[in-house]
């Protein structure tokens, strides 16, 4: 079993409410060369989340840091082609659970947004921010 130091989140880069399932990702992703989708699951607008890579192995989403951690990719993050926090409501929720229930499986764990290893906007909001809202709320 991998040991999980960080759970990072993604968003897809797609225009919001352009809604994308973890299949069209893990095409794109194969088509680039990966050996599967880069990440461990997908948030998509309606809060249904998809599995993507399992778990048990390490994804493709991080460079770095693919090897101990877990990745979450919520389908948005561009308003008119511009990094915007796109998350629907039942989005947020639904990651709020699987983080949570995340962080359960794996306490040693801390959240991250991409943009904290890569010089990108993704995910397009604070994960930080986030976190201590969702923790004191």
């Amino acid at each position: 079993m991998r040991t999980i130091t960080e759970i990072i989140i993604h968003c897809s880069a797609t225009e919001a409410g352009e809604d994308v399932p973890a299949s069209s990702i893990r095409r794109w992703h194969l088509e680039r060369g990966f050996l599967d989708i880069g990440y461990h699951y997908v948030v998509r607008l309606d809060g249904t989340v998809e599995k993507g890579r399992p778990e048990e192995l390490a994804g493709s989403h991080c460079k770095g840091h693919n090897r101990y951690s877990i990745g979450v990719c919520y389908i948005g993050g561009l308003l008119d082609g511009k990094p915007a926090d796109t998350r629907t409501p039942a989005q947020k929720q639904a990651m709020s659970r699987l983080v949570q229930r995340l962080l359960a499986k794996y306490p040693e764990a801390t959240v991250h947004g991409h943009c904290e290893f890569a010089a990108k906007a993704c995910p397009c909001f604070d994960v930080r921010q986030w976190i201590n809202e969702a923790s004191n709320g």
